[in-house]
């Protein structure tokens, strides 16, 4: 059985969230939580709540409250990129220079099947 978590306009650009999701593709949950757990990118700490709200959703959809996370596998795991926020920033001569904000959409699919 398959379960799902989305984290909407995360306030971080796709490719470094990618840095990071890359390493815990394909791993067993509690591996992968353990990686997170321990990392300091900013990004671990985002992947690892969404990760954490996949296996709740997957115990709910189960109806088990005592499922290992050393059983379940991550089988999906990407990031595509969200709306990007324009600004705009005082710059010498008093010209404007343009700041890009991205923002990311974060989806991880759990499975109980490996």
């Amino acid at each position: 059985m398959k379960a799902k978590a989305i984290a909407t306009n995360v306030h971080q650009s796709p490719r470094k969230m990618r840095k990071t999701l890359n390493s815990i593709r394909g791993l067993k949950v509690g591996d992968a939580m353990n990686m997170l757990h321990f990392s300091p990118e900013k990004a671990a700490s985002i992947i690892e709540k969404t990760l954490r709200s996949a296996v709740a959703n997957l115990m709910q959809k189960m109806d088990d409250t005592h499922l290992d996370p050393e059983t379940l596998g991550i089988d999906e795991a990407f990031v595509n990129g969200g709306p990007v926020m324009k600004r705009f920033r005082a710059a010498s001569m008093g010209r404007a220079a343009r700041l890009r904000r991205p923002t990311s959409h974060l989806t991880i699919v759990v499975t109980d099947d490996q």
